[in-house]
């Protein structure tokens, strides 16, 4: 299968599908999308492909779909098998997603891990473009290769029950990413935290501009100001080497 099929959580939907359907077989991204060996009654295997495309995750965009026959696969049960980069690499990595209802639910939850994480995310939503170093899609291959998954968000992650499983850049406050807050002039006085978070705000809400690094690059918010002309031009974007003068 071809489009954007990797970061959209492709691979935990046909590994749903091919159980509910009690079909044998794996899937793995590839350099060029997502490969799927299956094995099953005919009528079946064609309930499960109509189905693979009429039921895609809300991100994916399915342009291309082929198959073959080959020999059954064997063993019992079907798996996420390990990524095949091959030496074709041509495929398409899905733009970073807004956060979904569910997330949003968690991040306003105080009872929640998850609670005002601002990195949370989920199979449906989160960083996918902007972390991305190289296809096949997989954590490895993306700037969320240093942190290691804690015991609780690798429970998520393997347990197909959950709509973070093989959710690649999954994290929370114990094991992921952290807010950090410090001035150029002054680097040594790091806040961390909700107080990072305030020192941003408070920067911006007095006319001032920031800059937020993350793990895909940098953005330069500022607060619209009355006290500026307009000119009646849109946003500016600026892409620099480093930060060095």
């Amino acid at each position: 299968m071809r489009g954007a099929v990797q970061g959209v959580g492709f691979r935990p939907f046909v590994h749903g599908l091919a159980s509910e359907l009690a079909l044998t077989g794996e899937v793995r991204n590839t350099g060029e999308g997502v490969e799927i060996d299956v094995a099953g009654p005919v009528r079946t295997l064609e309930t499960f492909v109509g189905r693979l495309v009429n039921e895609a995750p809300p991100l994916a965009l399915v342009e291309d779909l082929a198959w073959v026959s080959i020999q059954p696969p064997g063993g019992v049960g079907f798996r996420i098998a390990p990524s095949a980069a091959g030496a074709l690499v041509d495929t398409l990595v899905t733009a970073d997603a807004a956060t979904c209802p569910d997330c949003l639910r968690e991040l306003l939850d105080p009872a929640d891990r998850r609670y005002r994480y601002p990195f949370i995310n989920c199979t449906n939503c989160g960083p996918r473009y902007t972390i991305t170093r190289a296809v096949p899609y997989d954590r490895p291959s993306t700037t969320m290769a240093g942190f290691t998954m804690c015991p609780a968000c690798r429970a998520e992650y393997d347990d197909p029950a959950d709509r973070r499983f093989h959710a690649q850049p999954n994290a929370c406050p114990l094991c992921g990413p952290h807010l950090g807050f410090f001035r150029p002039a002054n680097p040594d006085r790091r806040v961390e935290g909700e107080p990072a978070l305030a020192a941003a705000v408070d920067i911006l809400l007095g006319g001032g501009v920031v800059a937020v690094k993350g793990l895909g690059g940098t953005i330069w918010p500022a607060m619209p100001s009355t006290r500026r002309p307009s000119h009646g031009c849109g946003p500016v974007s600026n892409a620099t080497r480093s930060l060095s003068p």
